[in-house]
């Protein structure tokens, strides 16, 4: 059966840091959630982070989001995360798996979890870092695991025997969900989707594809060429 928008069983998660984008994409019943981070923030020019999160927030009230904490030291990232964490109550707050001199975050995501904080645990490309992480999760508290499948693609391996292996990791905590994170191309969607991954979060240029799924490829074909002809004539080319 070819692939549809409606056959999906992966939850889609809307990647972005515009306003006006994430509350487009919020409004459409196939995104089930919304991310973010410090470097799409800086692309879409954000600078007040705390306005700009609690506007969202205002916009979005019903659908998780999860909001990235930005200290390097780690009891200042535990701090920075219970602020967030009080912004909403559909917030998770995003902390990476170590700070920038490889230091484990796991005591902060222990320490979070055990306060009731829901976390998005980022940045993760190996599954020796799942197995760390999943002992300090909670089992009582919802938690994403953001696996960055795109990362290691674009090193020439294989994500999916990585990502099989976090779903098996996280098995046993049914409060926990494996994030596909930084997907390149619509077709990782099937990919996180043909092997029970809970969610996979992707920028609109991506989620744009969607209506793709199941296209004719002949008809496919047939658009290239027009596409190719419309774009000579509009340019003036000539031989």
């Amino acid at each position: 059966m070819e692939p549809s928008r409606d056959s999906l069983k992966v939850k889609l998660f809307a990647d972005g840091a515009d306003l006006a984008g994430m509350v487009e994409m919020a409004s459409m019943s196939h995104i089930a959630g919304l991310t973010t981070n410090p470097t799409l923030m800086r692309k879409c020019g954000v600078t007040d982070y705390v306005k700009f999160a609690k506007d969202v927030i205002k916009e979005i009230p019903n659908k998780p989001i999860s909001f990235e904490v930005f200290s390097d030291d780690l009891a200042e990232m535990e701090i920075q995360a219970i602020k967030i964490a009080n912004w909403g109550e559909n917030v998770y707050v995003k902390i990476p798996i170590t700070n920038t001199e490889g230091r484990s975050t796991s005591t902060v995501v222990s320490n979070l979890t055990q306060r009731g904080i829901k976390v998005n645990v980022t940045a993760l490309t190996t599954i020796e870092q799942v197995q760390e992480i999943k002992q300090f999760l909670n089992p009582k508290i919802p938690s994403y695991v953001s696996v960055f499948a795109g990362r290691i693609a674009d090193t020439g391996r294989d994500p999916i025997p990585t990502m099989k292996q976090s779903l098996e990791q996280l098995k046993g905590n049914d409060l926990a969900e494996l994030i596909w994170a930084s997907p390149r191309e619509l077709l990782n969607v099937i990919h996180a989707d043909s092997i029970g991954c809970h969610i996979i979060t992707a920028t609109s240029d991506i989620l744009a594809k969607l209506s793709l799924l199941g296209k004719n490829l002949t008809d496919y074909s047939l658009d290239t060429v027009k596409m190719f002809r419309k774009d000579a004539l509009e340019s003036g080319l000539s031989i």
